[in-house]
């Protein structure tokens, strides 16, 4: 039996923490486990590839919108198989790099293996069996295979296996409406692909604003099709080798059919927990298998620790990377440091961008009161930059604390709405977590951060905020 200082598993946002550890101890020993490719998800088959796929899709979308400003172009062809290839090479580029970095490090035992439980802090790896004081669990997660009747027979691509392919497919039917769904979607449509998005959810974006989310629909069904409220149930193969999928509304039963070459379920992630057994570590799970920790990180087997995908809290990598922080302060350097997650932000790569930070305005209102909470909003036509743009629709809208202008909130649907929501994020980072440098502070003019700052410059009553977008047919909320 072999015996560590640490055991990692997983290769994403834990590699900072046993770099870290190594630099100040060189005689550290390390064991580094991962049944996959080195990188972690959001390189090897996550946010990293599909963003490198969406900005040509993004290009493409551009390029359709050119007329407007009396610039006459056409995209003349699409090579998708180029596409793909530039994604693999530039992944697979940074994949050998820590492959090899892994590989030849003198205090590392890098272990290309599934690892599981056999006792308390001892894994079994392969033929080997491994033993440390201090694990680290950052196993990720895997896509989420809703129960469809003959899914497995028909077969079906997930956000993992849709980075392997290199032909086109004429059509897709993606399940699912959520954020992987929107991305794909957006990419396959731009392609050339004929998209058709099937959602379980009332709402398309369900974790959106629900103004962010109607717009969001309504602009992205200028490129594909998305059928909301219905839940699909089976699926078959027909006589010309295409998928018939069936699904039914949620609300009257009545049942639809989707016919496409290939189907993209997108339906979330799970975890994937259960290869590991963590139960022989005397780690509990939840009921989904997601690993439970305290406020601390800490798994319930001291100096256990799990953070990223796989305790199941926030699955991007910029939480992960902040846990692997909390880890780092708290079972290295024994700081006792509690996660923080008043001010998650993520982005949807979509056509428009989106984007959101803290509360919704519903949540808002529930924590402080109606009364307590004022809301600004600001479209981007409204704004030199966003008119010269051409840019119809979007907006930021603002949710703040009205006693003390704390920002609680933020959410931006149209072009560049990661980079502009930054400014309220670090804000948010504060002690203050006020407004005020916003509202006083000076905006380049004319820029389109002036979007955000008057959208703080309009702060009102919930109830004047519905009035106004009631009364403003472009800002569509049902």
């Amino acid at each position: 039996m072999k015996e560590y200082d640490l055991i990692a598993i997983g290769t994403g946002s834990a590699m900072s923490i046993v770099d870290a550890m190594i630099q100040e101890n060189p005689d550290m020993r390390v064991a580094v486990i991962d049944k996959d490719e080195p990188g972690g998800i959001c390189l090897t088959r996550g946010c990293i590839p599909s963003k490198i796929l969406l900005y040509p899709a993004e290009l493409v979308r551009t390029v359709q919108r050119a007329g407007k400003f009396g610039i006459e172009i056409d995209v003349k062809k699409i090579d998708f198989e180029k596409v793909m290839e530039r994604m693999r090479t530039l992944i697979d580029k940074e994949v050998n790099m820590i492959r090899e970095g892994l590989s030849h490090s003198k205090n590392i035992n890098y272990y290309p293996a599934i690892a599981e439980f056999i006792a308390p802090y001892t894994l079994k790896v392969g033929n080997e069996t491994i033993k440390s004081k201090m694990i680290f669990l950052c196993t990720g997660s895997k896509p989420m295979i809703p129960p469809i009747k003959e899914l497995e027979k028909t077969g079906y691509l997930t956000s993992d296996t849709i980075l392997r392919i290199n032909r086109l497919p004429a059509s897709i039917a993606i399940v699912g409406g959520g954020y992987i769904a929107a991305e794909y979607g957006h990419f396959l449509s731009a392609m050339g692909s004929k998209v058709t998005i099937i959602g379980r959810n009332p709402k398309f974006l369900p974790k959106e604003e629900p103004e962010v989310s109607a717009l969001a629909k309504r602009e992205l069904q200028k490129h594909m099709k998305i059928i909301t409220n219905h839940e699909v149930r089976e699926v078959e193969k027909t006589l010309t080798g295409k998928k018939k999928l069936v699904a039914v509304n949620r609300d009257n039963g009545k049942k639809i059919e989707i016919t496409a070459e290939e189907i993209l379920v997108a339906t979330g992630r799970s975890s994937n927990t259960d290869v590991l057994h963590p139960e022989r570590g005397e780690i509990k799970t939840d009921q989904r298998g997601w690993i439970i920790v305290n406020e601390y990180l800490e798994t319930s087997q001291p100096n256990v620790w799990a953070f990223g995908d796989a305790n199941g809290k926030y699955q991007f990598k910029h939480v992960a990377n902040y846990e692997a922080l909390v880890v780092y302060y708290n079972a290295i350097l024994k700081k006792r440091v509690k996660v923080d997650y008043h001010a998650i932000p993520h982005a949807v790569f979509t056509y428009p961008e989106i984007a959101g930070v803290g509360l919704k305005e519903k949540e808002a209102v529930e924590k402080h009161g109606k009364d307590k909470v004022l809301i600004g909003i600001q479209r981007y036509q409204d704004t030199a930059k966003g008119e010269a743009m051409g840019v119809e629709d979007c907006f930021v809208k603002v949710i703040v604390e009205k006693r003390t202008m704390k920002i609680l909130g933020a959410h931006i649907i149209g072009p560049y709405a990661s980079v502009l929501i930054q400014e309220v994020i670090n804000l948010m980072y504060t002690p203050e977590q006020s407004a005020e440098p916003i509202i006083k502070g000076m905006h380049i003019h004319p820029a389109l951060n002036e979007v955000v700052e008057r959208a703080f410059h309009s702060l009102m009553t919930t109830e004047q905020y519905h009035h106004v977008i009631k009364h403003h047919h472009e800002l569509p909320i049902k």
